[in-house]
């Protein structure tokens, strides 16, 4: 059983006296659509705000907050020079878990397509 399965390790990552309303943080954070398309675009290099305006489609204002909430959340990593900012990924490791979450979902895509209890753009509707 790899250490990843390990129900002992999960128990301890998320049982008792771990802050799970952190990790549920963690991944409300990933939460959004957008958010999730420009971590995707930044995990290609670093990118100005215009860039990511250009690539997603938003409004400045859109974008900035989004990358704002991506930055407080310690996904990405700011650069200013003059009156531009830069944006990159702040930890490889967000590639890795981009990458796990895409196969993931492109495993689970039906079950993820037909799941009524979390809101979305792939979600069926909810039945009354």
């Amino acid at each position: 059983m790899s250490e990843a399965a390990n129900p002992a390790l999960v128990s301890g990552l998320l049982g008792e006296g771990a802050d799970v309303g952190t990790v549920a943080k963690f991944f409300r954070a990933l939460g959004d659509p957008s958010r999730l398309r420009l971590l995707a675009f930044l995990l290609d290099g670093e990118h100005s705000v215009s860039d990511c305006v250009a690539h997603i489609g938003l409004s400045q204002g859109r974008v900035s907050s989004h990358l704002a909430c991506l930055a407080d959340c310690g996904y990405v990593q700011a650069r200013r020079e003059g009156r531009w900012c830069y944006y990159r990924v702040a930890d490889p490791r967000v590639v890795e878990l981009v990458v796990l979450a895409r196969a993931l979902a492109a495993d689970n895509r039906a079950a993820l397509a037909a799941c009524e209890r979390i809101d979305g753009p792939e979600a069926a509707p909810r039945r009354t």
